[in-house]
């Protein structure tokens, strides 16, 4: 992401928040709209939807409350949009981010091209489950519209954190800066039964790496939340069956991610540390 300002604009097309809005940037020939699906046969009045696009459907899966996300793209979104809204089309999402230029400059070897980097981002996120059944064709194009496509795909990956889904981030992409402390550095934890893990402090929460392996067993006295929370992320898979996160994962404090690694209550300000050591 980038280390200048960026001016965006957002512009709520009934005035409400949680309605349909328009969000533009600054010297961008991109423009984009969040739409709720309640609202998309409103969306009749917003002519230039009738471009050729890219358009991402959010939605949560009910079981373990995880975003879930199709990415797709058309010459005409507004018509794919209906597709995806009538009884033959996909149930689970509840909004959607669309992604069209203002000049008509993008054409269909454009969105081939930003459909199909934007499924391989997604998928390295490992943020949201993916519900395209395959994987999107690329496209080829020259350098010079490459270029242009990825100046396009940074300014996507931007407005969607803007506007609330870091669908396209890793999570150990999204920091705060280094020169704040141990913000942004990578701390450790290595201690009894096995506790073996790697994390680093970011702007979302207390991040525990991909590969980080928990204690063997909790302690008596560790707290009924932590056990039961252990429980669940191995229910779900995030941890496996040996003990090891299957992907990163964000917590809420270095605390409650240090009891989680170590299986007992634990002071994650002073738990984590800058290198490996034996507890």
């Amino acid at each position: 992401m980038a280390t200048f300002g960026k001016t965006i604009s957002l512009f709520l097309i009934e005035g409400d928040p949680n309605g349909r809005l328009v969000c533009e940037l600054s010297n961008w020939n991109g423009k984009a709209y969040k739409i709720p699906r309640i609202k998309l046969k409103s969306c009749i009045d917003r002519k230039d939807l009738a471009a050729c696009g890219i358009y991402f459907l959010f939605g949560k899966n009910d079981i373990d409350d995880k975003g879930m996300v199709y990415i797709g793209e058309a010459e005409n979104i507004f018509e794919r949009l209906k597709q995806h809204d009538s009884t033959n089309g996909k149930d689970f999402w509840n909004e959607c981010i669309v992604y069209i230029s203002k000049d008509n400059r993008l054409n269909k070897a454009h969105i081939k091209y930003l459909e199909h980097r934007c499924y391989l981002l997604a998928k390295e996120a490992e943020r949201y489950s993916i519900e395209n059944s395959t994987i999107p064709a690329n496209a080829s194009l020259t350098e010079a519209e490459q270029a242009e496509m990825d100046e396009f795909l940074y300014n996507i990956r931007m407005i969607n954190n803007v506007l609330g889904h870091k669908v396209l981030e890793t999570i150990t992409e999204v920091n705060l800066s280094d020169n704040q402390g141990d913000v942004g550095k990578t701390l450790y934890i290595k201690a009894t039964r096995g506790a073996d893990a790697e994390g680093k402090q970011t702007s979302e929460g207390f991040v525990v790496f991909k590969n980080s392996r928990i204690a063997s067993s909790t302690t008596k006295s560790c707290p009924k939340f932590i056990v039961e929370l252990r429980s669940k992320l191995m229910e779900s898979g995030i941890i496996n069956s040996e003990g090891v996160f299957t992907e990163s994962k964000v917590f809420s404090s270095p605390s409650t991610a240090a009891a989680i690694v170590m299986g007992r209550s634990a002071n994650g300000l002073t738990e984590w540390r800058n290198k490996q050591s034996d507890s």
